[in-house]
């Protein structure tokens, strides 16, 4: 073969070998973000997992002390928290059923 393809073969060479190392550093570094990403968002959580609730409800007295309509009310109230982070937890379960259903 003459001088010349083998010229060539090795510029092309050289050529793929740079595009490949470019490919390379540019998805690492998209990598490197998404994952500097998803680590705030979980030291987000973890912070505020540490906090502490503060309440700005004064603190309830015994339920056996108050009337009764009282106690039924809290509980009616315990039961609609409940339902609504039952109700929460389908709706989020709906919607990545319907998202992997896209998929």
């Amino acid at each position: 073969m003459p001088w010349w393809i083998w010229l060539l073969l090795t510029l092309f060479m050289l050529a793929m070998i740079a595009a490949g190392i470019i490919y390379a550093a540019i998805h690492g570094l998209r990598g490197l973000r998404a994952a500097g990403d998803v680590g705030a968002r979980i030291g987000e959580r973890l912070a505020a997992m540490q906090e502490t609730e503060s309440s700005d409800d004064e603190p309830h007295a015994p339920v056996f002390t108050e009337p009764l309509r009282t106690a039924a009310d809290r509980y009616t109230q315990a039961q609609s928290e409940v339902a609504a982070r039952r109700q929460a937890t389908r709706d989020r379960h709906a919607r990545t059923w319907a998202r992997w259903d896209r998929s």
